[in-house]
């Protein structure tokens, strides 16, 4: 590189991450000003907004560990949001798909961690069921996880898928 030139890295996503976390707290903060906790809405026969409390991690896990869970989550979620920014500063911008991944994930680690900073638990909404079956209630951050974690997924098979067929061709 010549002086005055500089690798356009994957941090450039970062507003992704920023967006993706203002969404998920304005979503929470609707809901704690609108619901009672425990309250629910129905929105769709298999869908509904129930205002949750989470003092555990996914799917309530150790929620009644007695309070050390709180900073042990907190301290998960920094490490890993430091992780997610080395590797998108290792990136090329124009590796969209993963730079994406990463800033969703990231977006959606720092809406929790906000959470259990500010509140001691995590505020849940999104409550999915069939019949009697019901998925553990969730938020925006959960899904911007979750969905950065599936093209994760979907980036490695299909690098995989090419990797075989590219060795199958030589």
């Amino acid at each position: 590189m010549t002086a005055g030139t500089h690798k356009r890295t994957g941090l450039i996503w970062l507003w992704l991450a920023v967006i993706a976390f203002f969404i998920d707290l304005g979503t929470k903060s609707f809901v704690v000003s609108h619901f009672q906790l425990g309250e629910s809405v129905n929105v769709l026969p298999i869908f509904n907004f129930t205002y949750a409390r989470n003092y555990g991690a996914a799917f309530s896990m150790l929620a009644d560990a007695g309070g050390w869970q709180r900073w042990f989550f907190g301290v998960i979620a920094v490490s890993v949001s430091g992780l997610l920014i080395y590797w998108l500063k290792q990136q090329s911008v124009k590796q969209y798909w993963s730079n994406i991944a990463y800033a969703l994930i990231l977006g959606g680690a720092l809406g929790n961690l906000y959470d259990r900073i500010i509140h001691g638990y995590v505020i849940d909404f999104l409550h999915v069921y069939w019949d009697s079956s019901h998925f553990p209630i969730f938020n925006l951050a959960d899904t911007w996880i979750c969905i950065g974690a599936a093209m994760l997924i979907l980036e490695a098979i299909m690098e995989s898928k090419n990797d075989k067929e590219s060795s199958n061709d030589s």
